[in-house]
């Protein structure tokens, strides 16, 4: 038998147990996966992006949850080096049922296609899109998640707006589907007139938006027009803050903690956990195998090579646990990235992220198997054989 056949076959003498160990080791390995890669995605998610460096986004200056009033927009064409603007609003709700949840915005069909060139749609659609005053575009992606077709009515349940008689029944006919441009993440995204919003809702709602997206003339004069805007409602009821894509996607990641120090203190606490329950596992084994290390050092096994057998049986534990966790991990992949790419950005497991993966688990086994291994390298064999 070989030395890794060997090791193998000590690992599960304990069948139940051992499988008990590798789950609690996949568990916490797909969770550092997981966080890990939304951590990445929140702290990129604003990156240098050639589709975007020319546009800002104009948000309500104390809140994101305030809404700003829709004559800003010709005050803001009216500024030199604004080429155009659009808005989008955070609508809420959910289809059907609570989890069924994705980003839904009011928008004007020709204008928020205009901005986003990123978004792939037919024109034919478009005009549908435009001319249907209840009518609704989807991403691709999304329509595909829940079989939708053109034509369908999609009810959505309002959380946050209501309609004028209050209902929060929403329905939107589906005209057509979009995809994200090649070598751009296609974000579930949920779009529908403003117009018939703006006719529908409730007082509180009408005539407001949620943000504005600004394209500019010229992108070397992003700072000098984010100023002019903010100037421009410095004093009145609506207070603006400007930011280019890039700083507007921190500050909303900012705004829900430091992701790298949230993951940092929970993937610790994961693993101080699994260090102390799988270090337990070892020790229970190495004494339960005293006379067999014997008996392995009486037919010739050098006390080095009996040592590196409990210490690579650790580590085997480990990387088995660790790459059960990371396979697990890809499978939720595409479920998880078509949910929270409309929020995070990118959700993707980077090859730094596997083998810092993979390096974590070896160390991981390292520092569980060594006291075992120096237990074991020092054993001598009348000592082992009284054990018996």
């Amino acid at each position: 038998m070989s030395i890794f056949g060997l090791m193998w076959a000590s690992l599960f003498r304990k069948r139940t147990r051992t499988l008990l160990t590798l789950l609690s080791l996949i568990v916490a390995f797909l969770l550092f996966m997981l966080l890990q890669a939304i951590s990445n995605a929140f702290s990129t998610s604003g990156s240098f992006n050639l589709v975007g460096i020319d546009r800002l986004v104009v948000t309500p200056k104390y809140s994101i949850i305030d809404s700003l009033p829709i004559n800003q927009q010709q005050q803001m064409l009216n500024l030199e080096g604004v080429a155009a603007v659009t808005h989008a609003g955070w609508f809420g709700g959910n289809y059907q049922e609570p989890r069924n949840f994705f980003p839904k915005y009011p928008v004007e069909p020709y204008a928020y296609f205009s901005m986003y060139s990123e978004l792939v749609i037919s024109q034919e659609e478009l005009d549908a899109f435009a001319n249907t005053r209840r009518g609704a575009v989807v991403a691709a992606g999304l329509a595909e998640r829940y079989e939708w077709e053109l034509g369908d009515i999609i009810p959505i349940q309002g959380d946050i707006y209501s309609m004028q008689d209050g209902s929060r029944l929403w329905e939107f006919e589906l005209v057509g589907t979009f995809t994200a441009r090649e070598g751009e993440s296609e974000a579930p995204l949920f779009l529908f007139q403003y117009e018939y919003f703006t006719e529908a809702v409730a007082a509180y709602g009408k005539d407001q938006v949620g943000w504005w997206t600004v394209r500019l003339s010229d992108s070397e004069q992003a700072a000098e027009v984010a100023n002019e805007i903010d100037k421009l409602f410095e004093n009145s009821r609506d207070p603006t803050r400007t930011a280019t894509e890039d700083e507007f996607s921190r500050q909303f990641a900012s705004q829900l903690g430091d992701m790298g120090f949230i993951t940092a203190m929970i993937m610790s606490a994961v693993f101080f956990t699994i260090v102390l329950l799988t270090g337990n596992t070892m020790a229970q084994a190495l004494r339960e195998r005293i006379p067999e290390l014997a008996v392995l050092k009486t037919v010739g096994f050098s006390d080095g090579l009996v040592s590196l057998l409990v210490l690579g049986e650790a580590v085997l534990l480990c990387v088995v646990g660790g790459v059960f966790g990371i396979l697990l991990a890809f499978a939720m992949q595409d479920v998880l990235g078509s949910t929270l790419g409309g929020f995070i950005g990118d959700f993707e497991y980077s090859a730094t992220l596997i083998i810092s993966a993979i390096v974590l688990a070896i160390v991981i086994g390292i520092v569980i198997g060594a006291m075992p291994a120096l237990t074991a390298r020092r054993l001598t064999i009348v000592d082992a054989l009284r054990a018996r």
